[in-house]
């Protein structure tokens, strides 16, 4: 890695905005990583598994998984052997991952493409200022990242009440109860998770894609089926 570069930069999520004018900022300087993780199969929504993997070294991917198999990957062949791409990657010859992808871009186009990324960015930030509003939720951080929105649902059990840290281990239990509730009834999956290292207790993290396109009332949806179904905790 020289001055210029930066450390691994991992875009599997935002690194879908490369393809809105629009949004495609947030990745400024991003041609400065030392190697870069994108997985479309997030946000793109590109069936499973189809993931992204750059590097600037030249090779390094031969180096790490070639197995010079000779009975695959013979080296004295007519053509250029560089071309034998199943010996750079540790899935070998398995299914090829990336036409998945290039069918997705074909079929919807790079203007519908950005078009329902610009929707997924902009119903995060509908939902953060939505949580933002009422009184049942609370932002974890005061904006949403990339089409993430991070938050709280706080029952009115536990609203007006002093944050010691007996609350906060009860407020930690919010989000899996009711996402218990959401599998069992099959109307959301909506993830949580905890940050341990920040002290921050489980919190659910709504995390936008472009299939189907989200919108406006989708996240309301969303806020009005944890109420519901948390209303009793």
């Amino acid at each position: 890695m020289n001055n210029d570069s930066l450390p691994p930069f991992q875009a599997c999520v935002g690194g879908s905005a490369i393809f809105s004018e629009k949004l495609k900022h947030y990745l400024d300087g991003i041609h400065r990583a030392d190697s870069i993780a994108w997985n479309p199969h997030k946000m793109l929504c590109v069936p499973l598994q189809c993931s992204v993997f750059l590097t600037r070294h030249q090779g390094l991917l031969h180096e790490c998984h070639s197995t010079r198999a000779t009975y695959l990957f013979q080296q004295d062949k007519f053509y250029d052997v560089s071309y034998d791409v199943g010996d750079k990657n540790f899935q070998c010859g398995r299914k090829v991952d990336v036409f998945k992808l290039y069918f997705i871009l074909s079929v919807h186009g790079l203007d519908e493409i950005a078009r329902r990324i610009e929707a997924a960015f902009d119903a995060a930030a509908y939902l953060s200022e939505q949580v933002a509003l009422r009184p049942s939720f609370r932002q974890v951080i005061p904006a949403a990242q990339c089409a993430n929105t991070c938050f709280w649902f706080v029952p009115e059990s536990l609203r007006d009440q002093r944050e010691t840290p007996d609350w906060w281990e009860k407020l930690g239990k919010v989000a899996p109860r009711v996402k218990t509730r959401m599998v069992q009834s099959g109307t959301l999956m909506v993830g949580y998770q905890p940050i341990e290292n920040k002290n921050l207790v489980n919190f659910f993290r709504m995390t936008n894609t472009c299939v189907p396109v989200p919108t406006p009332a989708d996240m309301d949806f969303v806020l009005d089926e944890i109420e519901r179904l948390g209303k009793d905790l």
